[in-house]
């Protein structure tokens, strides 16, 4: 699933080229991707036609287009989803769910006058994703109010996530993977900040310290700030940026999907197990197990 450097490299994408353009129509071809917009496809499209888009932000693994309105479109990528731009007449992808048909504003003028046509188009191979028109969402949609700021936003209260952090027995993977603690942090990026912080997963929230909890923020940040670098991680074709092309931080990767291969600081091969439906990957010598209680 894309993490937060994945969601952000989409929203910056977007931004650069949507900001200021005028949704002319909309095109519903799949009903699954907007399954939450009460309205159903023809009102989610009907909500959308003549609006403005003002600006693209994020929330952890969330993004929106703020309209002119003050509505904003909702989205998140899920498993597979992709925002694609393109210009009006290629081909179709396979996956294709919802076209947007977008009118620039000029540059030349710096005015909302008309420019250029650009197709926006949602395409999700496992329709895990979605979109949803927010009414008034555009500072803060509520379906997400209820979504913590992530590390790399610049209001993160890195004291709050200690105290609240080491009032929970949780492990400690399971609290930064928590979206209502801190949000934005997948199972990869978990995996790598807990290496750098050598730090094993089950280690229980409140037994780690002030100190520790905050150099594993400051691990966290480096690690989505160098995948954001290298435009974020993709295993397959299913994560790409607005242009279609792939990150490659998964050749940086020192623990997630590396079983079997030796640690870059110990050599001890790294280990895989089973965590919530999926996996976990760290170094037995340099991360080791929490003792019982």
């Amino acid at each position: 699933m894309p993490e937060l450097p994945e969601v952000e490299v989409v929203r910056a994408g977007l931004e650069r080229h949507v900001v200021g353009a005028t949704i002319e129509a909309v095109e519903v071809l799949h009903p699954r991707p907007v399954r939450r917009d009460h309205r159903g496809s023809t009102g989610f499209a009907a909500a959308l036609v003549g609006q403005r888009i003002v600006a693209v932000r994020r929330r952890g693994k969330y993004f929106w287009l703020a309209l002119a309105s003050g509505d904003a479109l909702l989205g998140h990528l899920g498993m597979s989803g992709q925002m694609l731009l393109h210009e009006p007449g290629a081909p179709d992808e396979r996956h294709l769910r919802v076209r947007f048909a977008l009118v620039t504003a000029d540059p030349s003028t710096g005015s909302g006058r008309r420019g250029g046509r650009i197709e926006m188009r949602f395409v999700d191979q496992r329709m895990f994703g979605g979109l949803v028109v927010s009414a008034g969402g555009a500072e803060l949609p509520t379906e997400i109010v209820h979504i913590a700021r992530d590390p790399i936003d610049p209001a993160f209260d890195d004291d709050e996530f200690v105290r609240r952090a080491r009032r929970r027995t949780s492990a400690v993977k399971r609290l930064l993977l928590d979206q209502g603690l801190v949000s934005g942090v997948g199972n990869i990026y978990a995996d790598e900040a807990l290496w750098r912080a050598r730090l094993h997963g089950e280690r229980p929230g409140d037994r780690l310290t002030g100190p520790v909890l905050r150099g594993l923020l400051g691990h966290v940040r480096d690690v989505m700030g160098e995948a954001l670098a290298q435009g974020g991680t993709s295993f397959d074709a299913l994560y790409v940026n607005v242009n279609g092309e792939s990150g490659y931080f998964d050749r940086s990767l020192d623990a997630y999907g590396q079983e079997g291969e030796p640690c870059r600081r110990c050599g001890t091969p790294i280990r895989r197990v089973a965590f919530m439906n999926r996996s976990s990957f760290f170094c037995p010598r340099c991360q080791r197990p929490p003792r019982a209680r």
